[in-house]
């Protein structure tokens, strides 16, 4: 066991980076029945709050009641409060500090980077604001947690991080199953999958005679009578492994939130613009109320369907970033409204990326047979829902639908612009640094487009679909470009992209989908579909400004990518930031001068750490560098060849004695608040919506969640 060398790493951030999420030009230009669509979908998305707190952590859903038992105590009036406990002006804002990084990131571990953070006030303050509010002692006590956990877990420091329990760190995806093993957990999911039983919504508990409940989320306790996803039975022998040991299915997990969310859909329903929407509605229903994941796979089908509404809608459990085994999913609810001035852009990029494909690093063996063009709209935000909101979307995530149905991309507009006033920008060199800040959100709007749609949005995956039938000649297998001889590796019937790279699968298609996004943006006729240049290749015009910040962005995000892995475990806890390490060393690894790391160093210690990259040489050194590790990446993906790809991953996201000990501890010390929003409620009144918007500080922040009543 390893004790907690400094705590002050896990400190929440003080002060928060607080930013508003406008939106109210775009909601007031809605229709009154858009609105109450809207809204009704926005109550759902926020009636699942406490889902999300029961994944992150046992203690996540007491500390939000805390807080809000707080609030309600003095109606808002924390210098009242702060009297009343006999704290001191630090104290209070401290704990408001943590208060607002807590609900940002729904729970007490960061939702982007999966550890824990900690308040900067001492224990005693918390035991004060406590002994000042009758019903926040009770909340404590109800929810039989004590003041210690709101801080550093010093006799499990494993604890402070995310992952699976049989290593030493918290899940609660396996909630009370500290000796669940991974074994046990990849073996269910193999099983789930030969039984057809998808396990996005659903968490898995190991009982004290060892054998296992998968907790369904559903708001009806028992299956329809029909049966559910698997069919009537509701006990089955797991056997191989595992055998003599049972598995239960036990539906009504978060009852009491499936069963209201359902509610508000179906209300949301009423509201549809047309009958697409509304059978979408019905079928989320009922996946809510009965935990049908093929009922919301029917959803899915639909919503890909519903192309360019006013009012852009989708909620379930979606995302499996945080599950350590990256099947099951947190909940999740996007509310949005259609910006159509930036969506053309967008849709001009969808309009090219026929031609657009070819250019990537492999034979149409390893590409979809048609690409099957999406809708991609830029939204502004209404309401998001979960552990953090994304600058971009590309879902849904069952391949079958990808490629049968389709999918959708979706670029968060308010989300991108969202600045806070005076945000430092470590690691740019001073002679970069206008043209950094004069391009970044240029650049990251580039990347996201192409990341989504053609990063996320390409790739076959070669594949035995039935018992002897494929989607490739098996006689004739496709030659890998990787290594000129013909692929030997295929997805077997039953067989998913995340079920055979399992735990790392999230990352690496993370890094595949922004390497291709490094690799397009060097195309001037992408750029000039989002309005810079004309096209021809100029390095030293306004394109060639937003190629490079886009470079800079990358290599600058690699390096601010070590605060997210951790010394004691060895452990990467964030996805994407993981990916970028790896895309920053390629670049550092393509020779020639193309890029280095500069930095002063006195006694040991690096300061005044920054990126150098040649400008003149990404078209050529550079470009060339990522499509050759962007073509290892698809083409292990699209073979399903595990072992291939997690050798190449491990090493290319391998930390080794310079970066933990040299570089990291700068990037600690310059380290910049990740911003949290501020989002706004809808009240409706009479049959009619209105919206209400607070301040950006972190009394709004309190407000506006105890003003939702969740």
């Amino acid at each position: 066991m390893h004790e907690i060398d400094d705590q002050s790493q896990y400190f929440a951030d003080a002060p928060p980076t607080i930013v508003p999420l406008l939106v109210k030009p775009h909601f007031d230009a809605l229709t009154d029945e858009q609105k109450l669509y809207a809204h009704h979908v926005s109550r759902a998305a926020f009636l699942g709050t406490r889902v999300v707190l029961r994944q992150v952590s046992p203690e996540s859903e007491g500390i939000f009641d805390f807080i809000l038992a707080l609030h309600d105590a003095y109606h808002g009036n924390w210098p009242n409060l702060q009297k009343a406990a006999g704290i001191t002006d630090q104290a209070l804002q401290d704990f408001l500090s943590y208060a607002t990084q807590f609900l940002g990131n729904a729970g007490n571990y960061k939702g982007f980077g999966d550890s824990k953070f900690i308040p900067r006030c001492p224990q005693e303050t918390i035991d004060a604001l406590a002994s000042a509010v009758p019903k926040a002692e009770e909340v404590l006590e109800k929810s039989n947690i004590s003041v210690a956990a709101f801080y550093a877990t010093t006799e499990h420091p494993e604890q402070m991080h995310l992952g699976f329990p049989d290593k030493g760190h918290l899940s609660t995806y396996y909630p009370d199953s500290p000796d669940i093993t991974q074994d046990e957990i990849e073996h269910i999911s193999d099983f789930m999958a030969e039984k057809k039983l998808l396990p996005e919504n659903t968490r898995l508990k190991k009982t004290e005679d060892g054998n296992f409940q998968l907790l369904i989320a559903s708001g009806l306790a028992k299956p329809p009578p029909e049966g559910g996803d698997a069919g009537p039975e509701t006990v089955f022998d797991l056997g191989g492994k595992l055998d003599r040991k049972k598995l239960e299915l036990v539906y009504g997990d978060h009852i009491e939130e499936l069963a209201k969310i359902a509610l508000q859909i179906k209300k949301a329903g009423l509201n549809a613009a047309n009958d697409r929407q509304k059978q979408m509605m019905d079928e989320y229903a009922k996946s809510f109320g009965s935990g049908s994941l093929n009922a919301f796979k029917e959803s899915q089908k639909l919503w890909v369907k519903d192309i360019g509404p006013m009012v852009e809608t989708n909620i379930g459990f979606i995302e499996t970033y945080r599950d350590p085994a990256n099947v099951r999913a947190e909940w999740e609810g996007l509310v949005a409204m259609v910006n159509k001035e930036r969506t053309q852009a967008f849709q001009k990029l969808v309009d090219a990326a026929p031609s657009m494909i070819p250019k990537l690093p492999w034979s149409r063996d390893f590409e979809k047979d048609t690409f099957q063009a999406p809708d991609f709209t830029s939204l502004e935000v209404l309401t998001f829902n979960g552990s953090g909101i994304p600058a971009g979307i590309n879902i849904p995530n069952y391949n079958d639908i990808r490629q049968e149905v389709g999918f959708k991309n979706v670029s968060l507009g308010n989300v991108l612009s969202a600045k806070a006033p005076n945000e430092p920008i470590p690691f740019i060199h001073p002679r970069d640094l206008d043209v950094y800040q004069a391009n970044r959100d240029q650049a990251f709007e580039v990347q996201v487009g192409i990341h989504e749609l053609l990063g996320h949005g390409t790739g076959k995956l070669l594949q035995e679909t039935e018992q002897g039938k494929y989607n490739f000649d098996i006689s004739n297998p496709p030659l890998s470009p990787v290594t000129n001889k013909p692929i030997t590796t295929y997805y077997k019937p039953g067989q998913t992209w995340s079920s055979v790279f399992g735990g790392f699968s999230a990352s690496y298609e993370e890094c595949r989908a922004e390497c291709v996004a490094m690799a397009l943006s060097c195309d001037f006729s992408i750029l000039d579909i989002f309005g810079f240049g004309d096209g021809s290749a100029d390095m030293h015009g306004k394109a060639g400004d937003v190629l490079y910040t886009g470079y800079l962005s990358m290599a600058r995000a690699g390096v601010a990518a070590v605060e997210f892995w951790d010394p004691q475990s060895r452990k990467w806890g964030q996805a994407h930031m993981q990916a970028r390490f790896s895309i920053l060393k390629t670049f550092l690894a393509a020779g020639e001068g193309f890029a280095a790391l500069d930095a002063a160093e006195e006694d040991g210690h690096l300061s005044d750490l920054t990126v150098r990259l040649d400008r003149a040489k990404i078209l050529t050194v550079g470009r060339k560098a990522v499509e050759a590790y962007l073509q290892k990446l698809h083409v292990f993906k699209c073979t399903a060849d595990y072992e291939a790809g997690k050798k190449l991953y491990e090493e290319m996201t391998h930390v080794d004695e310079w970066w933990a000990t040299k570089v990291r501890p700068e990037v600690l010390r310059r380290k910049t608040p990740r911003k949290v929003f501020v989002q706004a409620n809808t009240v409706e009144k009479n049959g009619k919506v209105e919206l209400k918007e607070y301040e950006p500080t972190c009394e709004g922040m309190v407000q506006s969640w105890a003003e939702r009543g969740v």
